[in-house]
């Protein structure tokens, strides 16, 4: 049975967070002299001379009402990378407890985890690319505390199967995460409708893939209530910028055009999975429910060295534990498909 308090680091639950000048304060007010700032302004057209508000109230309200999840359930961090590192800070004792990671998978998770002195255990992916259950089930002792699934996979591009997802979720005492960076491409329903059933999922999102804000930092994780509690307790006071959190409110109001650009990139990626089989150096095309494909190429090195040299820059996954000989390529512009396709035409 999960309980929080069998996880949580004892100095975290010991923890008093820092308390900012916006936190002492509730209500309205209009003359500001409580933190510091330059009174006057700054030189930008924007003002910016106010510290951002420290739990991006309105920027989760919008959230709230997009993802039907209560705000108190939403953390927003300094993209996804943070949320993954004060997961680590919080939950797992350096030197002590470890997390399962399933490889091939998204490369932060294991930085992160040795930036911590966090023990990592890896339970490679099944050939079909699936959780394997059994392997995980072995490698889980009384010192792990999280499990890492990426889903859609990067960067293999399928889903995992949601009923193996749940099983974990249901059987481990730790800490379930499901990054979901790629879910606005994938014909799978988000895990952030189980929030209710499991007191240990924590879902990740992000700003920068179908929306389109790589540029902001803007990442989400979902919880409950008590491990976004510890989450704020952990980050710095003002760890998403304020300009951050206009631009992101304001792209929140756009949701017809992201779900426009979304089908649009979807034909792309069909259109080109279509054009690259008839290239006799592709072997294989892995299914996908992200903004990418996974390319299994006769001489991977070869072709991006190539590609590069005309400009084109794809991802070489070639040395990638399940993934040798392949590129991750993603779906561009019609144009920059184009570009890719007539170049590849060339390689010999």
């Amino acid at each position: 049975m999960f309980d929080i308090n069998n996880i949580l680091r004892q100095n975290i639950k010991n923890l008093t967070p820092y308390s900012s000048a916006r936190d002492e304060y509730q209500g309205e007010a209009s003359v500001f002299l409580d933190a510091n700032e330059n009174a006057f302004g700054s030189p930008l057209d924007q003002q910016f001379n106010r510290y951002p508000d420290p739990l991006q109230f309105e920027v989760k309200k919008r959230l709230s009402e997009i993802k039907g999840v209560p705000p108190r359930n939403i953390f927003i961090g300094n993209g996804s990378d943070e949320a993954i590192d004060i997961l680590f800070r919080s939950f797992c004792n350096p030197a002590v407890d470890n997390v399962i990671l399933i490889p091939p998978t998204y490369g932060m998770y294991e930085v992160s985890a040795n930036i911590n002195d966090i023990k990592i255990k890896r339970v490679p992916l099944t050939e079909e690319y699936q959780l394997n259950l059994e392997g995980i089930a072995e490698a889980i002792d009384e010192h792990t505390k999280l499990i890492f699934i990426c889903s859609p996979n990067n960067p293999t591009g399928n889903s995992m199967n949601r009923d193996d997802v749940e099983t974990l979720l249901a059987n481990f005492d730790g800490i379930v995460v499901v990054d979901e960076a790629y879910i606005n491409f994938s014909r799978q329903k988000t895990f952030i409708q189980e929030l209710t059933e499991y007191a240990n999922l924590v879902v990740l999102q992000t700003l920068s893939k179908a929306w389109g804000l790589a540029g902001l930092r803007v990442g989400m994780a979902f919880a409950s209530e008590e491990i976004i509690e510890v989450m704020n307790k952990v980050k710095p006071p003002y760890n998403v910028n304020e300009a951050s959190q206009q631009l992101a409110l304001k792209a929140l109001q756009n949701i017809d055009q992201v779900n426009s650009w979304i089908k649009e990139i979807l034909i792309q990626r069909d259109k080109l999975v279509l054009e690259l089989k008839d290239y006799d150096f592709v072997l294989d095309i892995y299914p996908s429910d992200a903004n990418f494909i996974l390319v299994k190429t006769t001489e991977s090195k070869a072709i991006y060295n190539f590609l590069v040299q005309n400009g084109i820059i794809v991802r070489d996954r070639s040395k990638v534990e399940l993934c040798e000989g392949c590129l991750r390529v993603t779906v561009g512009t019609p144009e920059e498909n184009i570009t890719l396709l007539q170049t590849l035409k060339g390689f010999k």
